[in-house]
């Protein structure tokens, strides 16, 4: 639900509150959500301008690599990591403007690979086991090297989202743990196999990842539903883009039954419902149509059915979105209502 000024000037109107009331109530309203994201321009240059610092620094420190070495790449990167954290620690704690001061405390975490890079490379001898193979002793040196660099991101993103409430901290934490699962995967099928050509098959670790990302996000959202932060989101989205592009792309006639590809994503859109969390529906709604899109092509290829088909799905869709707008409060309710009472409890709160 989103309030503007002009809801609390009809309910003065109305005489539902009067316009003292009216008065201090928008003014409380404005205090409590100064500093949550919201899509306006300040927040959205938030974001931009730190996306645009990460690219910079990610050149940046590549071309440092390349003129200083290890070593110069490590003092930059603990150089920078720790003007940041100064300036976060300024924004966030004495100014009050938590979403560019945690912003500043994400680019710091994301200094952590460049700077145990930095470190790695200075060490002389990386003990690796003895193989004849040139590639494969490579291939361990740098899969260790990238273990060992997530391994330290995911860290430093926890210690940090300890002491900063900021949910944003979850994205590097995510995406550290997604490439972590692929290494680690790669390092286990070496071992055991002394094969390096695994990478076919990451669409399998992808889709582990996904559905692993899935539960943990659904365990942090139980916890800290009752919190005002939402540190399950950017869990929820990386293990969701993870789990459904993964299953979509291994081939939906092939490794997977049409059938059962369909299920998956109604399961999605009913989660949507019960975990109050769009982006389920989002996902669902876009593996039906993309099924449907197969379907339709497979069986009105090089027909005039085909567009016409099209256009009746494209108009099904919108209907369909139309319809759950209108009753979603009433679906809800039926679909929640008639769950046992052991399930409802275990779901997260409605956040405000």
């Amino acid at each position: 639900m989103k309030i503007f000024k002009k809801d609390i000037d009809w309910a003065v109107s109305e005489g539902i509150l009067s316009s003292e009331q009216g008065e201090s109530l928008w003014n409380a309203l404005q205090k409590r959500t100064s500093n949550r994201p919201q899509f306006n321009f300040a927040n959205v240059a938030y974001y931009f301008g730190a996306f645009i610092v990460l690219s910079g620094m990610t050149w940046f420190m590549t071309l440092a690599w390349e003129q200083f070495g290890g070593k110069g790449l490590l003092f930059l990167a603990c150089f920078y990591t720790f003007l940041f954290v100064l300036a976060g620690q300024t924004l966030w704690f004495k100014q009050n403007l938590k979403i560019p001061g945690g912003l500043l405390f994400t680019i710091a975490v994301c200094m952590t690979p460049l700077a145990i890079f930095g470190l790695l490379t200075q060490v002389e001898s990386w003990p690796t086991p003895y193989v004849a193979d040139d590639y494969s002793t490579y291939f361990i040196q740098e899969t260790s090297r990238l273990i060992l660099m997530e391994l330290g991101t995911i860290l430093a993103g926890l210690i940090t989202v300890k002491f900063i409430k900021f949910p944003f901290l979850m994205a590097p934490i995510t995406l550290a743990s997604g490439f972590l699962s692929i290494h680690v995967t790669a390092a286990i099928i070496f071992y055991y196999t002394g094969q390096t050509g695994w990478y076919s098959q990451e669409n399998w670790v992808f889709f582990w990842f996904g559905l692993s990302c899935l539960i943990v996000a659904y365990c942090v959202d139980v916890k800290t539903s009752r919190l005002e932060e939402d540190y399950s989101f950017w869990l929820y989205l990386f293990g969701l883009i993870s789990f459904w592009f993964s299953m979509t792309f291994m081939g939906i006639g092939y490794y997977w039954n049409p059938f059962i590809y369909l299920l998956i994503n109604f399961v999605l859109i009913l989660l949507s419902v019960l975990l109050h969390r769009r982006v389920f529906i989002v996902f669902g709604t876009l593996g039906i149509s993309y099924l449907l899109y197969d379907l339709s092509y497979r069986t009105f290829q090089g027909s005039l059915l085909f567009p016409l088909t099209l256009m009746v799905l494209g108009l099904l869709v919108i209907y369909a979105g139309i319809q759950y707008q209108r009753n979603e409060e009433a679906i809800e309710r039926l679909i929640v209502g008639n769950l046992p009472r052991t399930i409802r409890d275990i779901l997260p709160r409605r956040r405000s």
